[in-house]
C-alpha cells in the first residue's frame, strides 16, 4: 500500500469519499473526512476541496473521536 504523505493535496487521494457531518452549515464550513485504503482517515477543509489533506492513523482518529464523545473538546464550539 501506498503511504499518504500529510500535507498532501486533497485531489491527489484517489478512490475515497469525503463526508462531512450532517450539522455543516449551508455555506460549506465544516471539515470534511474520507477513510484510507488499509485504515486511518485523511482531513480537509470543506471550503478549500483541493488544498492540503492532515493524515491520520487508525488510533490518532479513534483517541479523537473518544475524546469528542467524552467531552473534551466541547470548549472549542461556541
Amino acid at each position: 500500500m501506498e503511504q499518504i504523505p500529510n500535507g498532501v493535496r486533497a485531489t491527489r487521494i484517489q478512490g475515497v469519499t469525503w463526508r462531512k457531518s450532517r450539522r455543516s452549515n449551508p455555506n460549506g464550513n465544516c471539515v470534511e473526512l474520507a477513510e484510507l485504503p488499509g485504515g486511518g482517515a485523511a482531513i480537509r477543509n470543506s471550503r478549500d476541496p483541493e488544498g492540503p489533506a492532515l493524515i491520520y492513523t487508525p488510533e490518532e482518529i479513534a483517541a479523537f473521536i473518544g475524546g469528542v464523545k467524552d467531552g473534551d473538546f466541547d470548549g472549542l464550539a461556541g
